[in-house]
């Protein structure tokens, strides 16, 4: 018998009683490597001795201090670090709990710059179908997952939506990758046009979309049009990097491999490797200055804002990828993984999308490869890979709904950077098991 009101209220789940590098362990003795680091959070791993450490040190300090009060040493610390490897022109940082609070801050930031610079007129968010930016309303409003939506649609602020760019699916036959780039940017600039250049406030869109469609980048120069498209008609753009920035693409953030510097951009999940909750929002400057010229304040808070703890082992953690140089890793393994998925999987009658960027892969299922046709979600594949790969001692972040938020199957894989090619090769070869069960039942 359980309090918890649990995601699936009749799952029968094991108790996780442990970890250590790249596994947890359950009441039972039993390991399971951790293939999708939760949902692409523990990017060290688990038990990392470093950052236990730190958290202790900070414990013995200081714990909390509200921030209407105080500021503090370690948050100051972190937001120095991050502002010195942003991208161009982000210059002060906000800190959060998590990816949804983060969205949520940015959303509100790109509202008050406009009011701040007397053009209040401006109110319409665009973003991207099948995107994901979180769970409370406002973020859950600009996301584009339409299971996630649909009960609560008549509670969220209206929004705006154009096709993501997304190849497998959306690319034409004969194509090019620079053509494709130019007809899915300019659906922005349609619809900019068609609400109305002087109400537009900000385009919202994941750098690699994440766990709704399953770590699909973008296409050569696509994003780069994005922000031209923005900087014309004087939109802001927020680059969601919740679940593929702070390294998981082999890069800092993920933008720095398209060129794109962001107005505003929000980070969580391998901020703080899930030794705490935190997530934060990286501002550029034009965004601080006009509210320090005007209002001088930012008419936003929570009560765990900036909290020392949480800032000190997203410390830590962003000081042990510097120091073990584990982006060089990411992009190694990333290869490796690539690799490994494309001889395991890339005639694989039931693949037929491998994708992703450094270690932020996934394969899409499909039950014909030639039309790409998915299976009947009534098959739940997704959910019978998840259940065979941890009966296997392996977790994966499976879903539905990949096209269209109804049909399609993929399977997200976003191990720790900590990763060496051993281990590399018994994701797959684990992965290969569970599907091959999955599709049997």
């Amino acid at each position: 018998m359980t309090h918890i009101l649990h995601r699936q209220i009749h799952a029968s789940l094991p108790v996780a009683s442990g970890g250590k590098g790249i596994e947890l362990f359950d009441s039972n003795g039993r390991a399971y490597i951790d293939a999708s680091g939760g949902a692409a959070v523990s990017c060290l791993g688990h038990g990392h001795p470093d950052v236990i450490a730190a958290m202790h040190r900070q414990a013995d300090t200081l714990a909390y201090a509200h921030t209407s009060f105080f500021t503090s040493e370690v948050a100051e610390a972190l937001a120095d670090r991050l502002v010195a490897d942003a991208p161009a022109g982000i210059s002060h940082a906000y800190f959060v709990s998590g990816g949804s609070e983060a969205v949520e801050a940015a959303l509100k930031m790109a509202r008050q710059y406009f009011v701040e610079i007397g053009q209040p007129q401006r109110r319409n968010i665009i973003a991207r179908r099948q995107s994901y930016h979180g769970n409370t309303l406002g973020a859950l409003a600009t996301g584009g997952n339409e299971w996630r939506r649909a009960q609560f649609r008549p509670l969220l602020i209206e929004t705006h939506h154009i096709d993501p760019c997304f190849a497998y699916r959306f690319q034409e036959a004969g194509e090019t990758d620079e053509a494709y780039a130019a007809r899915a940017a300019q659906a922005l600039e349609d619809k900019i046009i068609e609400l109305g250049p002087e109400t537009v406030m900000a385009f919202v869109a994941e750098t690699v979309v994440g766990a709704t469609a399953g770590a699909v980048p973008p296409v050569v120069d696509y994003l780069r049009r994005i922000r031209e498209i923005c900087d014309r008609y004087g939109v802001l753009l927020i680059l969601d990097e919740v679940m593929c920035g702070m390294g998981r693409t082999g890069t800092l953030h993920a933008c720095e491999q398209d060129g794109v510097a962001p107005d505003l951009m929000t980070i969580a999940k391998g901020l703080g490797g899930g030794y705490q909750p935190i997530g934060a929002v990286l501002l550029s400057r034009k965004i601080f200055d006009a509210f320090a010229n005007g209002s001088g304040l930012f008419q936003h808070g929570h009560t765990y804002i900036c909290h020392p703890m949480a800032c000190a082992a997203a410390l830590a953690v962003q000081e042990v990828i510097a120091r073990d140089r584990l982006l060089d890793n990411v992009k190694a393994m990333g290869a490796h993984l690539a690799r490994r998925l494309g001889e395991r999987f890339g005639n694989h009658p039931h693949v037929g999308d491998i994708r992703g960027r450094g270690l932020f892969m996934a394969v899409e299922l499909v039950e014909d490869r030639s039309t790409k046709q998915p299976f009947d979600p009534k098959r739940k594949l997704h959910a019978r890979i998840k259940k065979a790969a941890m009966a296997n001692g392996l977790l994966v972040y499976p879903m539905g709904g990949t096209i269209d938020g109804a049909v399609g199957d993929h399977v997200l894989l976003a191990p720790p950077f900590i990763c060496d090619v051993v281990a590399i090769d018994a994701i797959v070869d684990r992965l290969d098991d569970a599907i091959g069960e999955a599709l049997r039942t």
